[in-house]
């Protein structure tokens, strides 16, 4: 007896119709196909210009630049100590390509650590510079003076970035404008007499540093490239001068990434269990969508190609008040010409939307295949969830310009490969084992490249757990 009919029963009123419950025995199902709650909209897939790039390899040859050094230093921390690696003294300017362990070991041994309260000036403008500071925690502020004689800020430095660089290269180096803490700042500071000791000893130290010494003496434009010489102006018949366009003895070469998996489906369910709705399609379409969630959040973070490692370090900007601003994103679009879109986690866009708020601003949003996005000075802010969001509750902003004709960010991927079902994304049998399972070899290669330095910025550490 059915649950309805003991009911009615203990009511004393007999069933007059058949029930629904015994009804199902004999309908149809209507079913839904199988749903999954990691596809994301993938904006960057979706945006990004994409390169077909034969043999695997993608190469970026770019003019000759004589600037050397803009990375990123990496810490560990033991109690309250703090040290440097060592081998990441290389992306110092005076110590980039040096590579000789033992002395960045001694190198590192003697930078010693010193704290810094807030509103600390940590080196005055005009005085000599003769220590080059490692930025282990904290956020520090360039101060000049302003056109009417007031201070203005020109920019901000915070974990893992240097300055004083000079200092190593330039016995007579002076600050050109001060640099105060505007947190709590721990510092690791390498003194150039400290080198120059080490230098006297190691002589593959001192050989790099006098032929580092003779690079400035290069005639280069504001990116360090080398000088295209020009004249214009001019009349009558002078000499004209004689030139050509020097290329990098060394490009980057970009190799195709790989994601993979192999996918198992029993040929019991592949043959008996395929309606309505094909077992194998179904498997293979879920393993694909994982597939490519996987690939979007390498082209963020992986350290070889991603965005977030490949952006220079003069690309990297710090917000001025923690939280992103609407003059941090001017800031970071004045960084580029022809910026087409800006990455941002959804937890940055609603940061964002708040100092909107805050200042009565009603960002413009547009139309893009039936979803409203909201922009910044008409360039789209597309939401990406790879974008990783740090326990401090902080995280990034990404700006692009892309496509390989105006030399920005590309994608790149080889189409026509064996089995394929879309470009540069296989699945191929792989036969069926002794337990009768059969196996599907799912496979994706992909890899971005940034054509020049500045189609590509960054605005780091934004504050997204701020609500006053």
């Amino acid at each position: 007896m059915s649950v309805g009919e003991e009911v009615r029963a203990e009511q004393g009123k007999p069933q007059q119709s058949l029930g629904t419950a015994a009804a199902r025995n004999l309908a149809t199902t209507t079913k839904s196909a199988p749903q999954m709650q990691e596809i994301s909209s993938r904006w960057l897939l979706r945006t990004l210009p994409w390169v077909n790039v034969q043999g695997g390899t993608y190469r970026v040859n770019r003019r000759l630049t004589y600037a050397v050094g803009d990375g990123r230093i990496t810490f560990v921390k033991t109690g309250d100590r703090v040290e440097v690696i060592p081998a990441e003294l290389g992306e110092l300017p005076a110590l980039r390509d040096y590579e000789d362990e033992e002395v960045l070991t001694e190198l590192a041994a003697r930078c010693h650590q010193r704290e810094f309260a807030p509103g600390e000036v940590i080196a005055p403008s005009g005085a000599p510079t003769d220590s080059v500071y490692l930025l282990a925690h904290g956020r520090v502020e360039k101060v000049g003076t302003g056109p009417y004689g007031g201070d203005a800020v020109l920019g901000v430095l915070a974990d893992g970035a240097y300055f004083g660089e000079a200092a190593l290269l330039d016995p007579e180096a002076v600050w050109e404008h001060t640099v105060r803490a505007q947190t709590t700042v721990t510092a690791l500071v390498l003194a150039r007499q400290d080198v120059e000791q080490v230098a006297e000893r190691a002589d593959t130290l001192g050989d790099h540093l006098r032929q580092l010494r003779l690079i400035p003496e290069q005639r280069t434009n504001k990116y360090g490239e080398k000088e295209v010489d020009l004249a214009a102006g001019h009349s009558g018949e002078p000499d004209i001068p004689h030139t050509f366009v020097d290329y990098d003895a060394r490009p980057r070469e970009y190799e195709l990434s790989i994601a993979q998996t192999v996918l198992r489906i029993h040929s019991r369910v592949a043959d008996l269990y395929n309606q309505p709705m094909n077992q194998t399609e179904q498997q293979i379409r879920l393993t694909v969508e994982a597939l490519k969630e996987r690939q979007e959040h390498e082209l963020i973070n992986n350290r070889d190609f991603g965005l977030l490692h490949n952006c220079e370090y003069d690309q990297r900007l710090q917000p001025h008040d923690g939280v992103p601003s609407p003059d941090d994103m001017d800031e970071l679009l004045s960084r580029r010409r022809g910026t087409k879109l800006f990455l941002a986690h959804p937890r940055a866009i609603s940061a964002f939307g708040r100092e909107l708020n805050k200042r009565g601003l009603v960002p413009e949003t547009i139309d893009i295949g039936g979803n409203r996005i909201p922009t910044w000075r008409g360039v789209p802010i597309y939401p990406c969830n790879k974008i990783p969001v740090s326990p401090a509750r902080t995280s990034s902003i990404i700006a692009m310009r892309i496509g390989e004709d105006d030399q920005g960010v590309i994608g790149l991927r080889q189409a026509g490969i064996p089995d394929e079902i879309e470009p540069s994304l296989s699945v191929r049998f792989m036969g069926i084992n002794e337990q009768a399972v059969i196996k599907y070899l799912v496979t994706a290669y992909f890899s971005a490249a940034v054509l020049v330095p500045d189609a590509l910025g960054v605005l780091e550490n934004v504050e997204i757990g701020r609500w006053r």
